[in-house]
């Protein structure tokens, strides 16, 4: 079992914490955060899906990287791979509990995000002209 770390000067008092290097938290952060991560986990907010299913559903990613996003979020205990015994195998992810309580709080951000993307357009309309065009 991995030590705990704790930093005081945050004042956490959680025994992990994610602004520490070492602290093993930050990686599922960035499994969570990163780009393909916080896409395969909002695709699964739905339902199970099978592999390809959700490799359409996350436009753009690749079979290496949504494998490798897959194993990851399964090791740490946000996607349940499930393969079924059939020819072809046929293989379904779906969030784990912790995966639906991390994909609740991932798809609160992505509608207020996607909410606000007309200010988020004309505030970068301004920063462009301010900046002379770019």
């Amino acid at each position: 079992m991995e030590t705990p770390v704790r930093t005081e000067a945050c004042g956490n008092d959680l025994p992990y914490d994610v602004f520490a290097r070492a602290c093993p938290s930050r990686e599922t952060l960035e499994h969570v955060t990163g780009r393909w991560g916080s896409l395969t986990v909002s695709a699964l907010h739905d339902g199970a899906c099978r592999f390809n299913e959700l490799r359409r559903r996350v436009d753009g990613v690749s079979e290496k990287m949504l494998s490798q996003t897959l194993h990851a979020l399964e090791r740490d205990g946000i996607v349940h791979r499930e393969a079924q015994p059939t020819n072809p195998p046929r293989v379904d992810y779906e969030l784990t509990p912790m995966g639906r309580e991390v994909a609740e709080r991932l798809m609160a951000l992505i509608r207020f995000l996607e909410g606000s993307t007309p200010q988020v357009l004309r505030s970068r309309e301004r920063y462009d002209e301010a900046r002379g065009g770019l």
